[in-house]
């Protein structure tokens, strides 16, 4: 625990304090982005429920000066980057109150469209876990970037030298992260954001935000780019979904399939939670006749479903869909596997076209399923699971199952992304 009253100088990325006299508070409450509120409201970043804080500047968003009487649930950071570093917001909070508070965030989303539903444990990702990590780049020296995350409330950068929610191969590859980013600044208006995925054949990168009006990389910047990923073993390169590099094809296994994966594939965050939402989904499923896999991507549930019953996949990215497709291949044993490209949002998978479907997944992107599960509500399909990274539209989409005569049964909560106040859901439905 910090001491009675511990100085947050180096919490904000500009150690000058914001205008304004300084205030004392009593913090009530942790808000949405995980800023401590104290009656006003006013929200002061790195404060929890219970504290007096001595806070500075105007307005509603103030900066902490000060813990003057911290709360027992204050723990130190596992982060040295922790208060200038905007990619976390909540490691100064005891793990089972901040797990408790994500889990009260989604029932009060909940309650806010009169749904109530058995909840049940969350699952809690570890630190060194996350298989996903997106990391801005810099211009440093002609042999190394600087690399990280962007400051909290700021575009400037905080150069990372580890970042404990990230797995350990990523972490240890930051050093030669650094280098492959170095060649990446021959255009002053070049931003590289480097998305990094560690998959079972080793880390696969794709690169954006490089100028390419001026005709993007030189050919002498794209062999020192492709040179420096040799050197550091990195299966795969991209530069906007266009090869840059590879020594060989980045794969995963998804249930009992291996797949390769297009440039920039969707995946669960960490693999632990992806285990846990596929053996709950699948748990749900049993029984079933026939499935449909809707925003299935690259297969994270339609493996698993197939050695239920046969399944219908769906998906807007027609890459993801044949990576899915010849993933099928290797894969002996399953009930059978049919799979589409299909725009779910403007072309959903119709009430007839779900006649012999008992099972319905649906897993879309944070602006929800509004369109397709207006068609599932209109089938006649027994059960319905859905699976979101964002509770707001799950519950606009939870009603309107429910007003069709569906009854939400369960919730999984899902707690992937350590430290941010996101939480996920798998939720099960039933008529």
């Amino acid at each position: 625990m910090r001491s009675p009253k511990h100085r947050f100088k180096g919490g904000r990325p500009d150690p000058k304090p914001p205008p304004g006299p300084p205030v004392e508070l009593i913090i009530q409450g942790v808000g949405g982005e995980g800023d401590g509120v104290a009656a006003g409201p006013i929200f002061v970043p790195f404060s929890l429920p219970g504290e007096r804080v001595r806070a500075q500047g105007a307005g509603e968003r103030r900066e902490l000066l000060e813990v003057l009487d911290p709360s027992p649930q204050r723990i130190s950071p596992a982060c040295p980057h922790f208060f200038a570093c905007g990619g976390c917001a909540l490691q100064h909070w005891d793990h089972a109150a901040y797990l408790a508070w994500k889990v009260e965030r989604l029932v009060g989303t909940l309650a806010r469209e009169r749904i109530e539903t058995e909840i049940l444990p969350a699952f809690a990702a570890q630190p060194g876990t996350r298989r996903r990590v997106a990391l801005h780049a810099r211009q440093g020296g002609r042999e190394a970037a600087r690399l990280g995350y962007k400051a909290r409330k700021s575009w400037d950068l905080v150069n990372i030298d580890v970042c404990p929610i990230a797995d350990q191969r990523i972490q240890a590859a930051i050093p030669a992260l650094k280098r492959l980013a170095a060649p990446l600044f021959e255009h002053p208006k070049s931003a590289p954001t480097l998305h990094v995925t560690l998959t079972d054949t080793g880390l696969d990168i794709d690169i954006t935000g490089v100028e390419a009006k001026s005709g993007g990389l030189s050919a002498d910047a794209r062999m020192t780019l492709a040179e420096r990923a040799a050197e550091a073993d990195i299966a795969r390169v991209t530069l906007a979904g266009e090869m840059a590099y590879m020594s060989r094809m980045p794969q995963v296994r998804l249930g009992p399939a291996r797949v390769s994966l297009p440039p920039g594939s969707f995946l669960q965050a960490t693999p632990q939670a992806e285990a846990a939402m596929t053996a709950f989904v699948g748990e749900a499923a049993a029984g079933a006749h026939r499935i449909a896999d809707l925003y299935c991507g690259v297969g994270t549930f339609t493996f698993r479903l197939a050695e239920i019953a046969p399944v219908h996949a769906a998906d807007f990215a027609a890459e993801a869909i044949a990576a899915l497709t010849a993933g099928v291949a290797t894969a002996p044993g399953l009930k059978g596997v049919s799979a589409e490209a299909r725009d779910l949002i403007r072309r959903p998978v119709l009430s007839q076209e779900l006649k012999h479907v008992d099972v319905a997944v649906f897993d879309p992107p944070r602006a929800g399923a509004a369109e397709q599960t207006a068609e599932l509500a209109a089938s006649n399909v027994a059960r319905v699971i859905g699976v979101s990274c964002n509770p707001a539209t799950f519950v606009r989409d939870a009603r309107t199952l429910i007003d069709a005569g569906f009854r939400l049964e369960r919730v999984l909560p899902v707690d992937q992304f350590l430290w941010s106040p996101h939480v996920e859901l798998v939720g099960v439905f039933g008529r």
